[in-house]
């Protein structure tokens, strides 16, 4: 609980049975998180049994994406109060109170893992994923005249019941690319946030999206082209029902 708000922590789950049980425990620790939902997209073998050893919600969503299984547990939590983040130990569970220190003044705050002091020894965050991150976020941040934005990829961020209820109807995209979508949204329909530095650390096990420069960069590409769809008013609408 957060000055009487309930708070949900998300975590999407598909390569991460050998640390999703410590991050769980991790973010309960902070002592302010009321709710942790796992959203299983057909993960790994065994990662049910290690979610089962903990307080943790449970919920199958078999139809495969990221964006698809983090708007099933935007759906399913009950806080007031939504953290989204990763169950694969790149990210620190103590950054779950720094971001609830900024929701006072924000409805959305994002993270970034562009900071230099930030990034601990033997994360994934070169030069080619670092000054990518950076230079998407900066052409959005430019070409919408936005608050300061410098990192497109971070997974970590919080947003509170009300934007979700006001954003929910323009959620359109079910893979890697749907958090830069969800704030671009944010952008768009001026939703009051702010992008704090978080902790990135070396990951556990290797990522099915990062792990490769190749698939970095179609998914590098796939970003620029959304943000020019939002600039052109081709993206950014209400889905059809």
């Amino acid at each position: 609980m957060w000055k009487n708000r309930k708070v949900s922590v998300i975590f999407p789950t598909y390569n991460e049975k050998d640390s999703i049980r410590q991050e769980i425990l991790d973010v309960l620790a902070t002592g302010f998180v009321d709710e942790v939902l796992v959203v299983n997209n057909n993960a790994a073998a065994g990662t049910s049994a290690e979610v089962a050893k903990t307080p943790a919600r449970e919920v199958l969503e078999p139809r495969q994406g990221y964006g698809r299984a983090i708007r099933t547990g935007l759906e399913q939590a009950t806080g007031d109060l939504l953290i989204v983040s990763e169950p694969d130990g790149t990210f620190s569970g103590n950054d779950v109170v720094k971001l609830l220190a900024y929701s006072d003044d924000f409805d959305y705050v994002l993270g970034t893992r562009t900071t230099k002091e930030m990034i601990w020894q033997g994360a994934n965050m070169g030069i080619f994923l670092k000054w990518g991150n950076w230079a998407v976020a900066k052409m959005a941040e430019f070409l919408f005249n936005s608050s300061i934005l410098t990192d497109c990829g971070c997974t970590m961020r919080l947003l509170n019941r009300s934007a979700y209820e006001r954003l929910f109807p323009y959620f359109t995209r079910e893979k890697n690319e749907f958090g830069f979508e969800m704030t671009l949204l944010v952008v768009k329909h001026k939703v009051r946030f702010m992008e704090i530095p978080v902790n990135y650390r070396r990951r556990v096990g290797v990522s099915s999206v990062t792990g490769s420069k190749v698939k970095a960069f179609k998914l590098g590409m796939r970003m620029i082209w959304m943000v020019w769809q939002f600039r052109l008013g081709l993206a950014g609408g209400q889905r059809a029902r």
